[in-house]
């Protein structure tokens, strides 16, 4: 393997840091023991700039290149964005109806199918095999209630499919030259 650059960022599949290098977990450094890596990365992803700097937080993000472009938003470098969990309001939920069909036609247990949208004077329609409610003219029928909110403002999971993969950061290396 070449001679990394400092400050060079890496994916590697190991559970430990190679001597040199050091994962990109957001830790804070001496800058007395780090000058050359400082120079480079100064407080971009943390530190007070006096004593301390900070190498970047992969942990649990996606990394993303920074700038803009056509149609894009501007990013700068060590910016953070996104969100692991997302809580929908009512307003974010596009219009729509859930819908309970009756069956018109109750002839006996399960009757002849669902078919209709409109409850009033019908039943609930179902098969032996289905294991779902029925009502037949001989049960003790009583008005449906109407569907309410639900869902309690509960955070959903917004990860996109990741695997854990370990970003390393190097140290020592070679002084990249801007060119």
């Amino acid at each position: 393997m070449s001679e990394p650059f400092i400050a060079e960022i890496r994916i590697f599949a190991g559970n430990f840091a190679p001597r040199s290098w050091a994962f990109c977990n957001g830790q804070l450094l001496p800058i007395s023991q780090n000058t050359a890596l400082f120079s480079l990365i100064g407080t971009t992803y943390g530190g007070d700039g006096r004593s301390t700097t900070a190498l970047p937080n992969l942990q649990g993000r996606a990394p993303m290149h920074p700038g803009r472009g056509p149609g894009l938003t501007a990013r700068r470098l060590g910016e953070r964005g996104g969100t692991q969990s997302v809580t929908l309001t009512e307003a974010q939920i596009p219009n729509h109806n859930h819908s309970v069909t009756a069956d018109a036609n109750p002839g006996g247990f399960g009757g002849g199918g669902a078919d209709t949208p409109d409850p009033v004077n019908h039943y609930l329609a179902s098969t032996s095999a289905s294991g779902q409610f029925y009502a037949n003219g001989n049960s003790n029928v009583v008005a449906m209630s109407e569907v309410t909110t639900a869902g309690g403002s509960q955070a959903h999971n917004n990860v996109q499919p990741v695997i854990a993969i370990n970003y390393i950061i190097a140290l020592q290396g070679l002084y990249p030259s801007r060119g």
